[in-house]
């Protein structure tokens, strides 16, 4: 039963990509914007389609930059389906069939480390985005993490950028949980919702499997209030970024109760 169960749930998602892939042809969404707005409306048909569920603790943003932890695919999909935005992403995404031209569509601001000319585009994408009134996300662990430690080391880049643009930059902080059933069935977050050294495909499978997921993202009340030092030293302010968005890991989750 189970097997049918994951396969028929990966039918759904199938069938939503190509139904958001049509949508795309049809309306052809041409202000970013709209492509954010295109995008958020996806992601929250997915999200309902894989049973996942989400709380949403402190002020939602609607502008400046949002950094957050990075543990799943997931991640993107919850930011989106709160509110559009604009992501930052690594350019590898760009070349992925379909899943690379649907980011391209919406208007994802591609960085290609080590590579001349990157930095400056990806502060570009950036400033548009926020030019646009709609908030910038991104990762700056640049991987995804599995849990072992709060988050991992944040690279200075993006940061940096967001910094000299003039941005504030908002923290959050993402964690979930899994129902009773799951955890009974030897399920855990590390190995069947953090995306470590899994392929994507056999992850995948292993995520459909579970019985729901439910997704607390917490938002800092403020942004960062960055030290002169760190307005200076990218590293620094990489630092205190970090410091920032690992506060709000104190934050409490659990399976949410059953609403009477």
């Amino acid at each position: 039963m189970s097997f049918f169960r994951n396969l028929w749930r990966a039918f759904l998602v199938v069938a939503y990509f190509l139904y958001a892939a049509a949508e795309l042809v049809i309306t052809r969404p041409r202000t970013r914007p709209e492509r954010a707005t295109w995008l958020s409306n996806f992601c929250r048909r997915i999200l309902r389609a894989l049973d996942v569920t989400y709380s949403v603790n402190g002020p939602i943003p609607d502008s400046g930059a949002i950094i957050s932890n990075h543990l799943t695919y997931v991640d993107i999909m919850l930011h989106s389906a709160i509110h559009p935005v604009v992501f930052v992403s690594k350019v590898e995404l760009r070349s992925t069939p379909l899943l690379g031209w649907m980011s391209m569509m919406s208007g994802t601001v591609y960085v290609a480390r080590g590579r001349g000319g990157s930095a400056s585009k990806a502060a570009e994408g950036m400033a548009k985005g926020f030019r646009d009134g709609l908030p910038v996300v991104f990762f700056p662990e640049g991987t995804t993490g599995v849990g072992d430690e709060v988050a991992m080391p944040f690279r200075s880049g993006l940061i940096a950028q967001a910094i000299d643009a003039g941005a504030p930059i908002i923290p959050a902080f993402i964690t979930y949980s899994i129902p009773a059933r799951d955890i009974a069935a030897g399920k855990t977050l590390r190995n069947d919702v953090h995306w470590g050294p899994q392929s994507l495909v056999a992850h995948i499978w292993s995520f459909l499997s579970l019985h729901g997921l439910h997704a607390t993202v917490q938002f800092a009340d403020e942004a960062i209030a960055f030290s002169d030092s760190a307005r200076s030293d990218r590293k620094i302010a990489a630092l205190e970024a970090h410091e920032a968005v690992v506060r709000l890991s104190a934050a409490p989750t659990s399976w949410p109760e059953p609403q009477a």
